[in-house]
Formats: C-alpha cells, sequence, structure tokens
C-alpha cells in the first residue's frame, strides 16, 4: 500500500463534543484507505463532502478498505468508535462478492455480519460487513472506544474487503467528517475524528512486477510475493488504484541495470472506484540481464502529483 497524497487534513472534533476513535486496526494510508465517503448529492448523482467522487448514490457511511482479500484473511480487528452499549450482533453470513453467482439471496441484510452501539445524546454506530464467526461481541454489552468487534470481512452486499461505518443521531446519518452538513466545495471544518484524518481524493493502493499480464482478479486477491526468474516471458509492472478520475495520467516506467526499459503514459478513460494498469515488455533473449530493477509508478490529476510509489527487485 502506497501512501497518498494528503489534500486537507480535517481538524477534530471539539472539546467536549462527541467524538470518534478510529475504527478499524490499520494504518491509514499504509494498510488501509478510505475507498468511499457519505453522498452529499441530493439528486441521483453522488458527491463525497468534497464534492469529490469518492461515494456513489445514497451512501449512507464510510467505507475503510483493505488492500487485498489476503490482508482480509489474515485478520484486521474492527474496533468500537466510542463507548456506549452493544444493541444488536449478526453473524454467520459468507464472506463472498455479491457479483458472485453463488452468493446467498440478502433478504434486506445488506450490512452482512455486524454490529450496532448505542452511545449517549442519542448517537449511535453501525459496523457492517464483518467476516463470518468474527463478531466478539454481545447483545447489551458495554464497550469502550478500540473494544474489538469482530473482523474485517466480505459479508453482505459487497464487491471488497472494507469495513462500512454509519453514524446516526436519533435516527438520522451524520457524516463524521461533516457533522453540520457540507458548506461549500473545498471547505473543511471540524469533524467528529479525535484525530485529524487526510482527505485522499485517490491513489494508489498497490504496485508490483509480474512474468505475464495478471487479471484483476489476481491484484485483487493480492498477488504471491514471490521472485521473477531471470527468464520470464516478460516484465511486467503492474498499479492498482482507487479514486481514479477520468483525464488522469498514470505514468509507469521500468529502469535496469543497463537504464531504462521502457515508460508509458496512461490517461484514465473513465472514473473508476478502483482499477489496474500495467505496461511490460516481452523477453527478446534467453535471459533478463542480471542486477537490480525499478519500477515507479506516478498518479496525476491536472497539474497535482496525487500520489507516487516505486519498488525494487534483483534478478541473479
Amino acid at each position: 500500500m502506497i501512501r497518498a497524497l494528503t489534500v486537507c487534513l480535517l481538524a477534530p472534533a471539539s472539546a467536549g463534543a462527541f467524538d470518534l476513535a478510529l475504527p478499524i486496526d490499520c494504518r491509514l494510508g499504509e494498510t488501509c484507505f478510505i475507498q468511499q465517503y457519505m453522498d452529499h448529492d441530493p439528486g441521483t448523482g453522488a458527491q463525497d463532502f468534497t464534492c469529490g467522487t469518492l461515494s456513489y448514490d445514497t451512501h449512507e457511511g464510510t467505507d475503510f478498505a483493505l488492500p487485498s482479500h489476503a490482508a482480509m484473511q489474515a485478520g484486521v480487528n474492527v474496533l468500537a468508535a466510542a463507548a456506549g452499549q452493544v444493541r444488536g450482533i449478526r453473524d454467520g453470513m459468507p464472506d463472498i462478492l455479491i457479483s458472485d453467482p453463488a452468493a446467498p439471496p440478502l433478504e434486506g441484510r445488506d450490512c452482512g455480519n455486524g454490529v450496532a452501539i448505542r452511545h449517549a445524546d442519542g448517537w449511535e454506530t453501525q459496523y457492517c460487513h464483518l467476516k463470518q464467526g468474527s463478531v466478539a461481541v454481545q447483545n447489551g454489552q458495554t464497550v469502550l472506544p478500540g473494544t474489538v468487534l469482530g473482523q474485517v470481512g466480505l459479508s453482505g452486499r459487497t464487491e471488497f474487503p472494507h469495513l462500512h461505518v454509519t453514524l446516526r443521531r436519533d435516527g438520522k446519518t451524520v457524516d463524521p467528517f461533516a457533522p453540520e452538513g457540507r458548506t461549500a466545495c473545498g471547505q473543511v471544518g471540524d469533524s467528529l475524528w479525535q484525530e485529524g484524518i487526510p482527505y485522499q481524493p485517490g491513489g494508489l493502493i498497490a504496485l508490483g512486477f509480474s512474468p505475464d499480464l495478471p487479471d484483476f482478479a489476481t491484484i485483487k486477491a493480492g498477488p504471491p510475493d514471490a521472485p521473477l526468474p531471470a527468464d520470464a516471458p516478460a516484465l511486467v509492472l503492474w498499479a492498482y488504484l482507487y479514486g481514479g478520475v477520468a483525464g488522469d495520467v498514470l505514468r509507469l516506467t521500468i529502469h535496469g541495470p543497463q537504464g531504462a526499459v521502457l515508460a508509458e503514459d496512461i490517461v484514465l478513460e473513465r472514473t473508476q472506484a478502483q482499477l489496474f494498469r500495467s505496461v511490460g515488455k516481452r523477453l527478446r533473449q534467453a535471459r533478463w540481464p542480471a542486477g537490480e530493477y525499478t519500477g515507479e509508478v506516478i498518479l496525476r490529476r491536472e497539474d497535482r502529483e496525487m500520489d507516487r510509489g516505486t519498488l525494487r527487485m534483483t534478478l541473479p
């Protein structure tokens, strides 16, 4: 996972106000990222609280995403964001993509496995898409900030491993990034997060080398961390991204022990929540030259560098 550009740092909640701790045991921008925010568009479109593209129509929460299915299988804890009392739980639903033909009917259980917590002054938090069998609390249990509720999973209506958190007060949804409602695009006030959480409008999730063109399912699953053989049929650099916007430019370059191997600019043709792109070169001799190879990926939006990632490998 590559740290994305910080566009703005949201101020934490003012003293004495209801506030929230991070509800997931990960490092934002390194081992997890925010894929979607609450939708502030009153119509059929979708805009996050900055008027950006990281939302979808009627989305009522914040999605903390993991970089791969492998990260989910390794186990990432979901944490209570504030003190309160558990008012409801669900477990037992399978971890399966909603698009999988084998996925069972949801029958109104879009949240999947989850936990709902009642807090003081009419506040409530709901945690969705937990891993099957991971729910670690009981109805009526008192929890503190940081209490483990379960683990991030794929249950319910989801296409990628993530934690969806909805915040409500007196039954009405509230965006913790803009609790007073959105004012104007680009204007950011206090949030309800105890620590300032940077807004990241998109960036790199992962990048890697491959001996051939990987498919998207392999990228999302988490490719094995295996060294390339010196006689690999091709040298491919791939980049996995989130929050891509039409017109963004992705520059991928590979340098080897004898200099530049290739460099290519790819212009994104459409806005996508998640995507991957790759460039590569076929082997034209018996083996690749021995030595260090460097792959670099740069994402640019208009005149701004959004994110940059570099990786290295050595061929014997």
